[in-house]
């Protein structure tokens, strides 16, 4: 347990770690390329970890060293692996990897924590099945664990339901230029998180993989293309740095996060606009992003391309004056935790009124009082509400380490908080 003190930051600078997103895409890409890859400045997370670790289990070699990681890629084809990959509860690595392993040999069999069995998978499984891979949900039920067949990844034309997580629609993305036919995907549904989808595009192309698409519906990916080996270097965070502009909000203070640009195809830096719309003055500099807090006001806000950056909007909204309604958040229910449940009953035990709606969390400001919060194993609720903690007396955050899935060093960079 921490228990947070209340602080009134008057300003600060602060430097969060690599992008998680964009540190699993281009540690996958490096896997598949045809020579030695540096990627600099990766987050060193749980979760990332598990993606590496499955990297080497399925072929790679890699040599991790304090600022990179140096991954000698396999050229499109990853060696057998005949025992159980583990990847907790991390459901990136989970999707990610249930499409790349298709490039392989033999059958790969993904595992990970209770949680992980009941986080939906079946509509990638369904895209892979009807590209006439055999991948299965073991138990049936279109959740992990899942058991994914090599060597049966030719590549053709597949619709896609992405309601759930455009990692789905990455997964197909990342496979598809070794393929021999390469693939063409139609999107039914969706995509939910669609800058995600550019993070993936993005690092397609700094490998060299040529990709035509029409918005988000249309993608054509040409077969027996290169992943290109060379040097990549993973920009901050910008999930991260939200933590740190919602503390600016909440109190009033100035906070900069260096190194995050407006112009990241990161969708979570739009937040720091959102907090401009709740009273915030944002300021977008050369090295970074300022957000100084002012007199806030609720909002409505479609959080559909930002879900994991919900509950930290849900309880900045806490502390402004009215009712916030944040729309098309549904796919949260699917996350680490249920998190429109897991937010809305953290926020009710601080005295905060706050709805869960089948679509949309609806968070009435007010004085949230002091509680001990509960993290349901789940990151991004222990860093959101650490940011109460600092008008709000008595908030104590359970089970603080969960923050080690995406932040290890979150507790001790918040500590500089507390230095100016």
């Amino acid at each position: 347990m921490i228990e947070i003190k209340p602080h009134r930051i008057v300003r600060c600078q602060v430097r969060v770690p690599g992008s998680k997103s964009y540190t699993h895409r281009a540690l996958i890409a490096a896997a598949l390329s045809d020579g030695v890859s540096t990627v600099r400045n990766p987050l060193r997370s749980q979760d990332t970890r598990l993606t590496l670790a499955a990297l080497e289990k399925m072929g790679a070699e890699v040599a991790d060293h304090e600022q990179t990681i140096a991954i000698h890629g396999l050229n499109g084809r990853f060696k057998p692996c005949a025992e159980p990959i583990y990847l907790a509860n991390s459901g990136t690595s989970m999707r990610l990897l249930a499409g790349v392993a298709t490039l392989g040999q033999g059958t790969y069999t993904l595992t990970g924590s209770p949680r992980m069995y009941h986080r939906p998978i079946g509509h990638l499984l369904a895209a892979l099945n009807r590209l006439g891979i055999d991948a299965r949900a073991v138990e049936n039920n279109g959740c992990p664990p899942v058991e994914i067949p090599g060597d049966r990844a030719f590549g053709g034309s597949v619709t896609i339901n992405c309601s759930v997580s455009s990692q789905y629609l990455s997964s197909l993305l990342l496979m598809a230029p070794c393929t021999p036919s390469g693939i063409s995907i139609t999107v039914s549904h969706g995509p939910v998180s669609r800058p995600y989808v550019n993070m993936t595009v993005d690092i397609l192309k700094r490998f060299g993989i040529q990709v035509q698409r029409d918005g988000y519906t249309r993608f054509e990916v040409a077969g027996n293309q290169t992943y290109r080996a060379g040097d990549y270097t993973v920009e901050p965070d910008a999930s991260q740095a939200g933590y740190f502009w919602g503390a600016a909000a909440i109190t009033g203070g100035s906070v900069t996060v260096k190194g995050v640009s407006v112009d990241s195809s990161q969708g979570d830096v739009g937040l720091a606009r959102v907090f401009e719309q709740m009273g915030c003055r944002v300021n977008h500099e050369s090295d970074g992003i300022t957000v100084t807090g002012g007199a806030l006001r609720a909002v409505t806000v479609d959080m559909a391309d930002m879900p994991d950056m919900v509950p930290t909007l849900a309880v900045v909204a806490a502390f402004a004056d009215g009712t916030t309604v944040i729309e098309n958040v549904s796919h949260l229910k699917a996350k680490e935790s249920d998190r429109l449940a897991s937010t809305c009953a953290e926020l009710k035990k601080m005295g905060i009124v706050a709805i869960a709606e089948n679509d949309r969390l609806l968070v009435t400001g007010g004085a949230p009082d002091g509680a001990s919060i509960d993290t349901y194993d789940d990151h991004r609720i222990a860093m959101s509400f650490a940011m109460a903690g600092l008008v709000a007396p008595g908030i104590k955050i359970l089970e603080p380490h969960c923050v080690e899935k995406s932040f290890p060093d979150f507790w001790k960079v918040w500590e500089t908080l507390y230095t100016v």
